[in-house]
């Protein structure tokens, strides 16, 4: 299993969300870290990869042993 660490701004948004959204989003990030299964992309154009939630999009960098989220947001914004 992969540890999940989030960047300052990335825990910022998180805690913005409501209690509902982090839990499922909290969910699916710990399901990847440990099975790799999840709807995931990279990204083009930039570095990273997305995590899909629903509406909900989770940007972030891995490596072999840690997950480093590094934005949380909507899909509408997220991207900007």
């Amino acid at each position: 299993m992969k540890t999940v660490v989030h960047a300052a701004s990335a825990a910022r948004q998180r805690r913005r969300l409501e209690g509902e959204t982090r839990q499922r989003i909290d969910a699916k990030l710990v399901r990847y870290a440990e099975t790799g299964e999840g709807d995931v992309k990279r990204l083009t154009g930039r570095p990273g990869i997305r995590l899909r939630v629903g509406d909900w999009r989770v940007i972030f960098v891995e490596n072999d042993t840690t997950i480093t989220v590094l934005a949380v947001g909507h899909r509408r914004e997220i991207y900007d």
